[in-house]
C-alpha cells in the first residue's frame, strides 16, 4: 500500500509517495539530505548544484556496489562449481577405495 510521507532534503520539504515503509523512506531521505548538506557546507554551492553533485555521487556509489555485487556473484558461482567438482572427485575416490578394499 502506498503512503505519502513528507521529508526534508536540503532545507526543502517534499511529499513522497512510496510503497516502502515510512522508516525506510525516511532513512533514504536522511541519507540524501546528509549528502546534500555536506556539499552545501562547503560554501559557494547552490542547492541545485548540490543536488546534481549528490546525484552523481550516489550514482557512482550505486555502480560501484553493482560491480562489487557482480564480482561476488561470479566468485560464488566459481566456488559452487569447484565444490561440485570436488564432490564428484570425492565420490570417485570413495568408489576406488571400496574397490581396493575388496
Amino acid at each position: 500500500m502506498k503512503k505519502t510521507i513528507t521529508v526534508t532534503i536540503g532545507g526543502n520539504d517534499y511529499r513522497l509517495v512510496s510503497a516502502e515503509n515510512e522508516e525506510y523512506t525516511m532513512k533514504v531521505a536522511e541519507h540524501v539530505d546528509g549528502k546534500i548538506r555536506e556539499l552545501l557546507s562547503m560554501g559557494n554551492v547552490s542547492v541545485i548544484d548540490a543536488a546534481i553533485l549528490t546525484s552523481i555521487n550516489l550514482a557512482d556509489e550505486y555502480f560501484k556496489a553493482l560491480e562489487t555485487s557482480e564480482s561476488l556473484r561470479s566468485q560464488v558461482k566459481d566456488y559452487l562449481e569447484d565444490s561440485g567438482r570436488m564432490k564428484m572427485e570425492i565420490a570417485d575416490l570413495r568408489r576406488q577405495l571400496e574397490r581396493l578394499k575388496k
